[in-house]
C-alpha cells in the first residue's frame, strides 16, 4: 500500500483522537524504526514510553512465537504456567511487601484497580492526586487527572478527587485530616508534565501522613516503573514504599499488558469477583512480562539506563537549559518551544516526544542504545536547535 494510502485509510476511518506524525511505520529493531518508504529513525520516543528492550527485542519475540504456537489465548479461570512464572519474575522484583499481583491491560486500567482496591480496603471514597498529574483516560482515572480540558465534558460523572500542589506537606493534611480519604495517587516522575520528579522528602512526608490517617499511598508507575529510571520501582530511589503500584507501558516491551502491585494487608482483604480483566493475565502478554523481566535482569539493563542518561546529559548539557528525570525518562528544557525542534528531529532522523511544558522535550529511550546512539541524538539535536530560532518570553 502507498505511504499516502495507509495515511489517508487511517484519516478517513478512525476517529480523529488522535495527533499523528506524517508518515507510517512498519518496522523496527532495536533503537530504530523504519517508514514504509524506507528512512530509519533512532527513536528515543518509544511508542510513548513503551519500547523498554528496544524494538522487537529477540528475547521476547521468541518467547511470543513460543506461546503462541502452544496456546494463544485463556481466561483466568484456568491456571496458567506461563501466567505463573510471569507472576514469581514480578514479585520478585517488587518493592519489599508487594509481592502480590494483578493482571490487567492498560495503564489506565491498572490505575482504576488500585483505586477501587483502596477505596474498598479503607471503606473511604474521596482521592488526593496531585496538580498537574495525570493518570488515563478511563472514567476513574480521568477523575484524577488534572488537566481540566481533559476532564471538562465528563465532570459530572467523574468520582470526586482532591488536588493538591507537589511538595506542600501541610496542604496534604490538611485534606487528609478533614476529608474522607481513601488514596494518595501520585507519579514519581510527572512525564506529561514536562518531566517533574517528586522531591524524596516530600513523598516520605506523605508517607508518614498516610500512615497517621488510615490512608492508602498509590505510585502511578506506568512510565517509570520497570527499571526504566535505573530502579525497578522510584520507590527504591524516593525512600517511600507504597501500598499499591499500578506498572504497564514497559512491562511487555511492545505487548499490551498492566499490572497492580499489592501490599500483603490489602491483599488479604480481597475476595473473588473484587475486580476482573477477560484478557488481563493473556498468555501471549504473560510470555512478553516473563522475557521482559528475564532479559531486565539478566542483561543488568537497569543499571544500563542510569549510565544512558548521564551520557545524554553530559552530551546535551551545554545546549539545553536543564535535564530532568532518571534513567530513561528525561525531560530536556530548552530555550525556546520545543514542537519546532522535535519536528527538526524528525528531519534528523530522530524520534522524541513533547509534553504540556512547552518548552519541554521528552526523551524515552530505550535501556539498549548504544555510546554511539546517544552521539547521533546530540548530534541531531544540535542540528535542529541550529534550524529553529529561540524565542523569548515565560519558559
Amino acid at each position: 500500500m502507498p505511504p499516502t494510502d495507509t495515511i489517508n485509510l487511517e484519516q478517513e476511518l478512525e476517529i480523529p483522537t488522535y495527533d499523528k506524525m506524517p508518515m507510517a511505520l512498519v518496522r523496527g529493531e532495536g533503537p530504530y524504526v523504519w517508514d514504509d518508504e524506507g528512512t530509519r529513525y533512532l527513536d528515543f520516543y518509544g511508542g510513548h514510553c513503551v519500547s523498554l528492550l528496544g524494538h522487537c527485542p529477540p528475547t521476547v519475540v521468541e518467547a511470543l512465537q513460543a506461546q503462541a504456537d502452544t496456546l494463544m489465548f485463556y481466561s483466568n479461570v484456568a491456571h496458567s504456567p506461563v501466567r505463573a512464572r510471569a507472576a514469581q519474575r514480578l514479585a520478585g522484583l517488587a518493592p519489599s511487601g508487594l509481592g502480590n499481583v494483578f493482571f490487567a491491560n492498560s495503564g489506565s486500567e491498572a490505575n482504576e484497580t488500585a483505586l477501587k482496591l483502596a477505596r474498598k480496603y479503607t471503606g473511604r471514597s474521596g482521592i488526593v492526586a496531585m496538580e498537574q498529574g495525570w493518570h488515563g483516560r478511563t472514567l476513574g482515572s480521568l477523575a484524577t487527572t488534572h488537566d481540566e480540558k481533559d476532564r471538562a465534558p465528563y465532570a459530572d460523572v467523574l468520582p470526586e478527587t482532591t488536588w493538591v500542589p507537589v511538595g506542600d506537606l501541610d496542604a496534604a493534611e490538611a485534606v487528609l485530616a478533614t476529608e474522607d480519604i481513601a488514596a494518595v495517587l501520585l507519579e514519581p516522575i510527572q512525564s506529561i508534565a514536562g518531566m517533574r520528579t517528586m522531591p524524596a522528602d516530600y513523598v516520605q512526608g506523605l508517607r508518614t501522613l498516610c500512615d497517621k490517617y488510615g490512608t492508602l499511598l498509590i505510585f502511578d508507575e506506568v512510565q517509570t516503573g520497570v527499571g526504566r529510571t535505573g530502579t525497578f520501582s522510584m520507590s527504591e530511589q524516593l525512600g517511600a514504599t507504597p501500598d499499591l503500584v499500578a506498572l504497564a507501558k514497559s512491562l511487555g516491551a511492545g505487548m499490551p499488558v498492566s499490572a497492580v502491585l499489592v501490599d500483603d494487608a490489602v491483599a488479604a482483604t480481597v475476595e473473588t469477583g473484587d475486580q476482573g480483566s477477560t484478557f488481563g493475565g493473556g498468555m501471549l502478554a504473560m510470555a512478553a512480562v516473563e522475557a521482559t523481566l528475564t532479559t531486565l535482569v539478566e542483561d543488568d539493563l537497569m543499571a544500563r539506563a542510569t549510565d544512558i542518561h548521564e551520557q545524554v546529559a553530559g552530551a546535551v548539557g551545554p545546549v539545553v537549559e536543564e535535564v530532568r528525570g532518571r534513567g530513561c525518562l528525561m525531560g530536556l528544557h530548552l530555550d525556546r518551544p520545543v514542537e519546532p525542534v522535535i519536528d527538526a528531529l524528525r528531519d534528523q532522523g530522530v524520534l522524541v516526544g513533547g509534553s504540556s511544558d512547552p518548552h519541554v522535550m521528552r526523551l524515552m529511550p530505550p535501556l539498549i542504545v548504544s555510546d554511539d546512539d546517544v552521539a547521533a541524538f546530540a548530534d541531531a539535536l544540535h542540528a535542529a536547535l541550529d534550524a529553529t530560532t529561540v524565542t523569548t518570553g515565560a519558559h
